[in-house]
């Protein structure tokens, strides 16, 4: 058995680091959507930003866009053309893909400071796309009614991760460890 360990030590190291830090940061990121339960405020600061910049996006189309922070739920409504087209929850704010994005290039590291560095752009393109994405649907949801389950549950989510493995790719081959012990 203790051959197997030192065999794949290096399978498991990763796996050990991503899972942690894929704990801690959910565990971090749960404390602050709780400080938004304990003040009875209806959504957190990133998921209404996010509903923001993406009717400031959909705006670009149609000047009549806006969102409305809901009183009953935690989500913001954003409009198109008067017309309410989608609901913005905190699972739509793409910090779930973050902190797995962020997980994957810490347990697959490089140097410090690239590290860091990467993640924090990784991140801001992630967030940007799923900005974009938002909006995307939203003017979608109105064009395309009858796509909306295929256009929400398949296409954008395989955008989205499609860019998530592309930055894993790249980091793995070209700034990683990794990358540097085989080049």
């Amino acid at each position: 058995m203790k051959k197997y360990f030192i065999i794949y030590r290096p399978f498991l190291q990763f796996l050990a680091i991503f899972f942690g830090v894929y704990l801690i940061f959910t565990f971090l990121y749960q404390s602050y959507l709780n400080t938004y339960a304990v003040q009875n405020v209806s959504i957190d600061f990133i998921t209404e930003n996010v509903a923001k910049q993406a009717a400031f996006v959909i705006k670009l189309v149609d000047k009549n866009a806006y969102y409305i922070l809901s009183k009953t739920t935690s989500s913001v409504q954003l409009f198109y053309k008067n017309i309410s087209v989608s609901r913005v929850v905190e699972g739509c704010n793409a910090m779930s893909i973050i902190i797995l994005f962020t997980s994957f290039i810490i347990a697959f590291s490089g140097y410090w400071k690239p590290t860091i560095l990467y993640i924090a752009i990784g991140s801001v393109l992630i967030y940007t796309f799923n900005v974009l994405r938002i909006a995307l649907l939203s003017i979608l949801f109105y064009e395309l009614p009858q796509y909306k389950n295929l256009l929400h549950g398949v296409v954008f989510p395989g955008i989205i991760y499609t860019v998530v493995f592309a930055l894993w790719v790249l980091w793995t081959t070209k700034f990683s460890y990794y990358a540097a012990k085989h080049s």
